[in-house]
């Protein structure tokens, strides 16, 4: 599912925390999370409270019997080093974001760890004194992807800017592509659609929101085939 480039993953094993009675809607899922996600309200970095309290969240999930790998950014680092990387090498830029978000996924490791949440990081950048390699046999077949974001699902227009705007409860890929909703790019969402791949678009930011959508409640947007 993840190009040979991929961000690392962070994935939870089903046994890391005993399960409790709440029934998830899903039993598998990949949480997208933006590397800017980790900076809280800083201008770049990591900040402590806001880490702590999206791993607070993903704890509470997997104590639902849920599996989750997590595929992070690295934003929140590279936009520091960005103006110095213009006219860079592609590549060699390429490979200085990958390297971030394999900063991003190790404290977001060590975040776990703290929580009593055991992880493990995955990377098709080898570094193996602290990533294991990414093997494509791994995937964990997931029930659905979760695109954690500033917003709190998918709007007719930008929210911040229109106070008209209204919330899709569902969407269709075809319907985001045709509309040009600025879910993901239209390339993702087309690979997205011909995988049959459900998608779920929520806020981050939101107490308890990851929760809700993973107990299959009105959160965010749902978009579908």
């Amino acid at each position: 599912m993840s190009p040979p480039n991929s961000a690392p993953t962070v994935a939870v094993p089903l046994a890391a925390v005993p399960a409790v009675a709440a029934q998830p809607a899903y039993r598998r899922i990949l949480l997208k999370l933006s590397g800017e996600a980790l900076m809280g309200d800083e201008a770049y970095g990591i900040k402590r409270e806001t880490i702590d309290r999206i791993v607070a969240e993903i704890a509470e999930v997997v104590r639902l019997g849920v599996q989750i790998a997590v595929v992070i950014g690295g934003g929140n680092i590279f936009r520091g080093v960005a103006p110095g990387a213009a006219g860079m090498d592609r590549a060699t830029a390429d490979y200085i974001g990958m390297l971030a978000t394999l900063m991003n996924a190790l404290a977001l490791q060590d975040a776990l760890r703290r929580a009593g949440v055991e992880s493990r990081v995955q990377s098709a950048l080898r570094i193996d004194q602290v990533a294991e390699p990414y093997i494509r046999g791994r995937e964990m077949n997931v029930d659905v992807v979760l695109k954690a974001t500033k917003v709190d699902g998918v709007y007719t227009a930008d929210p911040m800017k229109d106070a008209a705007a209204k919330r899709y409860s569902t969407l269709t890929f075809d319907e985001a592509i045709v509309k040009n909703l600025k879910v993901m790019d239209a390339t993702a969402l087309a690979l997205c659609r011909d995988q049959k791949m459900l998608l779920k678009v929520f806020s981050i930011f939101v107490p308890g929101a990851l929760k809700r959508v993973v107990l299959g409640e009105d959160e965010g947007t749902l978009v579908h085939c």
